[in-house]
């Protein structure tokens, strides 16, 4: 008996392997911190660029005022090839505000007599999967970006 209290003593005093041990429950978790931090990080960054290219399409519509739907075609086109979007995800309207109200209107007849103002809608969405996603863990998300820009 006494024999075995001493093998029990001898093994717990040894501490070959467990270097090896400690590695096997913290590199996981380092691992899936640093994918998460790489993944928020591209998250943000797709953000920023989708703001930058809504910025440079509200500059173009501030610069050239697009009257026609050939105009608003061209700017449609330098967001679609600056923003890396498809042609579905970039809509450009000529949206209305009749008066002092806060909501638009897609037909200027709306505003019957009263003053109209005439704006430039862009819109941008995109979406993001995450790796996480691949393994069950939530879903993606959805970016809308949204610029309106008065023109009259």
């Amino acid at each position: 008996m006494m024999s075995r209290l001493a093998r029990i003593a001898q093994i717990r005093r040894n501490e070959d392997g467990s270097m090896a041990i400690e590695t096997a429950f913290v590199a996981p978790i380092l691992l899936v911190l640093a994918l998460g931090g790489f993944e928020v990080s591209t998250m943000i960054a797709r953000q920023t660029e989708l703001q930058s290219a809504a910025a440079e399409a509200a500059a173009v519509v501030r610069a050239v005022i697009p009257e026609t739907e050939a105009e608003r075609t061209t700017v449609h086109d330098i967001l679609v090839t600056s923003a890396g979007l498809t042609d579905e995800q970039v809509t450009i309207s000529e949206v209305y505000r009749c008066g002092t109200s806060a909501n638009y209107v897609t037909n200027a007849d709306s505003c019957g007599s009263g003053t109209e103002y005439k704006f430039i809608k862009v819109d941008l969405t995109d979406t993001y999967s995450p790796i996480w996603t691949k393994f069950g863990i939530t879903s993606g998300f959805d970016y809308n970006i949204s610029r309106t820009v008065q023109i009259g």
